[in-house]
């Protein structure tokens, strides 16, 4: 009883909890959305739209046990919040890819984009879990995989396929690569505020700052927010 208790009873002034409520609540209202469109979608379309309801349905189970996590204890689920994103993000690189692909778009191209994620996030982890003396350099090698996909996306191999595409195609690429810069560039953010020490800790403590707020905000722009541009891709298609 007292483990029900703690997982159905957040205290009004518990924000990060609050966020990973909704941020469960958004998840799985996404992968329900997605899952029941897919008998709506064209053929050629329902594998990136099952991708997108995948990720969201994923980051929902996650996000339910990283809330009952943080009730449980009042400390931040980075263990679980990277083994989520070790298996979305590569997903998020795959939409890339199924997008790409009738514009020629080669297996190649998935590994790579796979490869720098997975290099992204283990060096994340590695300087905000395991050694966060030596963060901004574990940070550095993060950041660089991160723009290395930007790069590929902006003007890379993904930003060449999408000019042999439709149109369609052409405009959600540049709004996944938004989704990128942008919606991505969140997370850095949360990176600095976690391992944050000295003065940059007293900002962030004087202006409540929050690490596990911020991923989670970036995590409903980003996850949510990138399947809907495939699904609206999926109509623009048929």
């Amino acid at each position: 009883m007292e483990h029900l208790n703690l997982l159905t009873v957040i205290k009004p002034d518990n924000y990060v909890a609050f966020t990973f409520f909704i941020g469960t609540m958004a998840m799985m209202a996404a992968s329900v959305f997605f899952f029941f469109e897919l008998g709506n979608t064209s053929k050629d379309w329902r594998t990136s739209v099952l991708v997108s309801g995948i990720i969201t349905f994923i980051a929902a189970v996650h996000y339910y046990y990283m809330r009952s996590y943080n009730l449980e204890t009042n400390d931040s689920p980075v263990f679980f919040r990277y083994v989520d994103w070790l298996l979305t993000v590569p997903l998020m690189c795959v939409e890339f890819y199924l997008i790409t692909k009738k514009a020629g778009a080669k297996v190649g191209l998935l590994w790579k984009l796979i490869f720098a994620s997975v290099i992204m996030l283990v060096a994340g982890y590695w300087g905000e879990a395991v050694a966060k003396k030596e963060a901004a350099f574990w940070g550095l090698i993060s950041g660089l995989a991160y723009f290395w996909i930007v790069w590929m996306v902006w003007k890379g191999e993904v930003a060449q396929l999408s000019k042999a595409s439709s149109p369609a195609v052409q405009k959600a690429i540049d709004s996944l690569l938004k989704f990128v810069v942008i919606g991505w560039g969140i997370y850095p953010l949360g990176y600095l505020v976690g391992t944050a020490d000295g003065q940059w800790y007293e900002f962030c403590k004087n202006w409540n700052l929050n690490m596990d707020i911020i991923y989670n905000i970036g995590d409903a722009v980003n996850k949510i927010g990138f399947g809907l541009v495939v699904y609206a891709l999926s109509r623009s298609e048929d």
